[in-house]
Order: structure tokens, then C-alpha cells, then sequence
């Protein structure tokens, strides 16, 4: 009984959040605007700073701005319609010409925005006389891409490449999409399965901890400097501390272990400290494979450390199972404002991924990013499904959340097993942050758009069942995207929801959930 009120609160909560969502995106993302990327021609990934670009609206200049390092750009826009964009070529190194293309002509670019859209400008150089000597050569991917007046835009809905032709294909086109967006919600919604199957606990952080893997991925990847290694001095910290609980517990007395505890803690303050003073003398950065494996290890501390330090003594004080669910919504609101003050609000994305060379494989293009995000997803899948089947560990995560109270007295350490679950719930929602943001944008928000996806999918599923969270999310991602055949994308979530709604009707326990006895 306790099992289906709280699916039917979820669900309504989750009603809520996604019907006003269409309309206070554009307001939280910040409306309209133009951007892009401008690489060296030689290495796409290698960014050209101090290009000037100016942006007019009939004869009102809107903005100017200079590419960062990266070779990245925005511009905030006031509203919708036509603008000019105008390349100042005697910013660009002398080495480098800009490309002509069927957008960019003479270094102007005549673009329409439409309302609550992003809109992706290519500028492409090249090295001086280098198009003369292509003329009868095949238009480039990023030549394509530049001259095509449909480009993605960044808002609530999700950006799909390569989604053209009839009816026949783009449903095949936007199947595979699908099953990418669906893979990609499955590895995040098993950690919030599993933690509500193991405490009863709807964590509604969960959201925030999907952003926090792909901005630390983010930070990593593009210079760690005086942030990345605090942040990492802070982290190491913390889990030691968590580990030391974990497992010598038992073995040590409790004053030494509290000793030893915040020793850690306060260790790892001091050297963040230490290393915040030295800046960027300690400046470093790593490949995105490497940057997204530190991610998933913080990622991974966070959610030991929200069950050791807060979740724990809540349940040990016996906290009514509302009170946690609106503190979740208020440790959602703290890890989501932390961010957004550590990062901004700016959309970001991975360097070196924007702009690749499609793949085909009959009607279906996508990008090598994406097929890579495929591969990853399913085999994370696959080892999540391993874990859980034929490990100790896993079969007693399984165990606790069938029924902790019977799992307790049969001599499983709950509270072990519900920090390994926090753990690996952590690690995954990081993980798919990365793959997220690597298919889409990375912004302080990203999460807790995800999160109702995951919501939807959980319960779908099945809420407390891991397998009953992948079923659930590739069927819920297939869904929002194959709507968009119909409808428009600013309402696949809804689509998402409609049928999270149906399985609540005729099957409220979900696909996998088991039947519970009622009275």
C-alpha cells in the first residue's frame, strides 16, 4: 500500500513539473541567442581565440564578442527574427582566411532565429587560397552543416542529427534516437530506483547529481586549474572519510573513528585551500575519457557521502518518509544553486565534438559521438545487470530493496549495502551526465530536466527494481522521441508522461514491480 501512494505522489509531482516546463525554459535558459565554435583548420578541437563577432539587427548592433580560447562564441539575442553576423577579418590570424559557404559570404551571415531557440552558426576557416584549389571538390560536413538553415537549437526538447526524408525514414531515423536518449535515461534512473528500493526514499537530488558528473567532465577536461583540484582535495577528503566508516566501523572505537572522520574532512579543506592560493601554477587537464572517469569516482563520493552524513541519521531518528522527501527537494535546490554560482548559467559543451562527419548506416546517420554513447550505455548496462545477478554484493543490494526488514534479520549490514547503493547510484548519474551533455549541452539545469524522464521511467518500470529502470527508460526514451513524428518536441516529456500515467491505470506496480496485496 506504502509502495503504491507514494507511486501515485511521484506521479503527480512529476505532472506538475512537466506541464508549466515548456514555458519557463525559455525564461531560466535565458531566450533566444547565436553561437558556435571556431577551430584551426588543421585540428577541428584546436580553438582560434580573439576573433571579433559582431551581431546586428537591421541596423542596431545587438553585441560583440570575441571567441574564447576553445574558439567558442555566444550571443544573447532580445527576441526572434532576422540578424546579420559580421566576422571581423582583421581579427583573424593572418594564417587563416574564413571560408565561403552558401552562410557565410564575404564574412556576413544573414540567419533567422525562431522564438526560445539557439541558433548554431558555423564558421569555418581555412588556410589563405585553400578554397580556390577545391572549387570541384565535395562540400565538407562543416560546409553542410553551416549552409543549413534548419540547425539544432538548445532548449527543453532534444537536438537529433540527421533526421531527414519520408515518413518511413525519419521513423527509423528517430527510433535509433530513441534508444540513445533511452539508454542514456536508464543508467541514470538506476541509481534512483535502487536507493528507493533500498530506503523508501524519492531523491529528488538525483537530478542535480546527473549535472554535477557532466560539469565536473566539463572542468576536467578543459583545465582543472584552482577549482578542479580543490574541488578534488575536498572530494579525496570526503571519501576517505565515508570509506573509514564503511570499514572500520567495527574495528576501531567511536571516538577514534570520529577522530579520524573529520580529520579527513577538515584535511582535505586545508589542502583545497592550499591549492585554491596556487591557482593556476597547478593548472592541468585531461582527455574527456579521462576528465569522465574522475567524474564518475566524485560522483560516486557525493552519494556516499549524502547517505552517511545526512540520509542515515534522519532514518536513525526516525524522519517521517515526507520530511525526507522535502529535504531531498531542498538538497536538490542547495546542489543545483551551488553549481550554477561554481559554473554560471552558461551552456557549454564538450571541445571536439560539435561538428563530425556523420556515420550511415542505411537511413540512419549519426554522429561517431553518438555510437560511441551507445556502445558505453549498453555495456555499463550490461555490467550493472552482471553486478546485480551474480555478485554477492549485488544480490544483496536486490535483497534490501525487496525487503530490507527481512534482509536485516536474515544477517545482511543494511547499512553497508545501502552506501554501496548510494555509491553506485552516485557514480551512474554522473555517468550519464557525461553521455548526456555529450550527445546535448552541458548547463546547470540539465539534470532536473532529466530527472522527469527518470521519474517517468522508475516508475514505468517499476520503482525500486533496477531492471524494471532500464526497461523503463529505453521505453520511455523511444516514446518522447518517436512522438515528435506527430507532435512537437517541446512535448515529448508530456508523451513520456501520458504513458507513465496509462501504466499507472492499468498496471500500477510497473513492467517488473511485483503485485501487492492491498488492506
Amino acid at each position: 500500500m506504502r509502495t503504491r501512494l507514494v507511486t501515485v505522489l511521484l506521479a503527480l509531482i512529476t505532472a506538475f513539473l512537466v506541464i508549466p516546463g515548456a514555458v519557463a525554459t525559455a525564461d531560466e535558459q535565458g531566450g533566444e541567442s547565436l553561437h558556435g565554435q571556431i577551430g584551426q583548420p588543421d585540428d577541428r578541437d584546436q580553438g582560434v581565440e580573439g576573433i571579433l563577432i559582431t551581431v546586428f539587427q537591421g541596423d542596431d548592433e545587438i553585441d560583440a564578442v570575441e571567441t574564447d580560447p576553445d574558439g567558442n562564441w555566444e550571443v544573447g539575442l532580445p527576441g526572434p527574427g532576422d540578424y546579420r553576423l559580421v566576422v571581423d577579418q582583421e581579427s583573424v590570424p593572418s594564417e587563416f582566411a574564413v571560408r565561403e559557404t552558401a552562410l557565410v559570404v564575404d564574412g556576413e551571415a544573414e540567419v533567422e532565429v525562431e522564438a526560445d531557440k539557439d541558433r548554431l552558426v558555423l564558421i569555418v576557416l581555412e588556410h589563405p587560397g585553400e578554397s580556390a584549389e577545391q572549387d570541384d571538390a565535395a562540400p565538407s560536413p562543416e560546409e553542410d552543416a553551416a549552409g543549413d538553415e534548419e540547425a539544432p537549437a538548445d532548449d527543453e526538447s532534444v537536438e537529433v542529427e540527421g533526421v531527414s526524408g519520408g515518413f518511413g525514414e525519419r521513423f527509423v531515423q528517430l527510433t535509433a534516437a530513441g534508444l540513445l536518449f533511452g539508454l542514456v535515461i536508464a543508467i541514470s534512473a538506476i541509481g534512483l530506483s535502487l536507493i528507493f528500493g533500498t530506503t523508501q526514499v524519492i531523491n529528488f537530488s538525483h537530478g542535480d547529481m546527473v549535472t554535477f558528473g557532466a560539469m565536473m567532465a566539463l572542468l576536467f577536461s578543459t583545465g582543472a586549474a584552482g577549482l578542479g583540484n580543490s574541488l578534488l582535495a575536498i572530494f579525496a577528503g570526503l571519501g576517505v572519510a565515508v570509506l573509514l566508516g564503511a570499514f572500520a566501523e567495527d574495528r576501531l572505537n567511536r571516538t577514534t573513528l570520529i577522530v579520524l572522520q573529520w580529520s579527513s574532512v577538515f584535511g582535505g579543506i586545508a589542502l583545497a585551500t592550499l591549492v585554491g592560493v596556487l591557482g593556476d601554477d597547478l593548472g592541468w587537464q585531461v582527455p574527456l575519457w579521462a576528465a569522465a572517469g574522475i567524474a564518475v569516482v566524485m560522483g560516486a563520493v557525493l552519494g556516499g557521502s549524502m547517505e552517511r552524513y545526512l540520509w542515515r541519521p534522519l532514518r536513525r531518528r526516525n524522519v517521517a518518509l515526507i520530511q525526507m522527501f522535502i529535504v531531498s527537494i531542498g538538497l536538490a535546490l542547495v546542489v543545483r544553486h551551488v553549481l550554477l554560482v561554481l559554473f554560471g548559467a552558461n551552456r557549454e559543451r564538450y571541445a571536439g565534438y560539435q561538428v563530425q562527419e556523420m556515420v550511415d548506416f542505411g537511413p540512419i546517420s549519426m554522429p561517431p559521438r553518438d555510437l560511441v554513447i551507445m556502445a558505453i550505455s549498453t555495456l555499463v548496462l550490461v555490467l550493472v545487470a552482471c553486478l546485480l545477478q551474480f555478485t554477492r554484493i549485488g544480490k544483496a543490494m536486490r535483497a534490501v530493496s525487496d525487503n530490507r526488514d527481512l534482509a536485516e534479520s536474515s544477517g545482511i549490514d543494511v547499512d553497508r549495502v545501502t552506501l554501496y547503493v548510494w555509491f553506485l547510484g552516485g557514480g551512474l548519474a554522473s555517468l550519464g551526465g557525461v553521455l548526456f551533455g555529450l550527445n546535448q549541452v552541458v548547463d546547470y539545469e540539465m539534470g532536473f530536466r532529466l530527472l522527469l524522464l527518470m521519474f517517468a521511467a522508475v516508475i514505468l518500470g517499476g520503482l525500486g527494481t533496477a531492471y524494471g529502470a532500464m526497461v523503463g527508460g529505453i521505453t520511455v526514451g523511444l516514446v518522447a522521441m518517436l512522438s515528435t513524428l506527430w507532435f512537437p518536441t517541446q512535448l515529448m516529456q508530456a508523451w513520456a508522461l501520458a504513458l507513465m500515467i496509462l501504466m499507472l491505470l492499468i498496471r500500477p506496480q510497473g513492467l517488473l514491480g511485483r503485485r501487492e496485496r492491498v488492506g
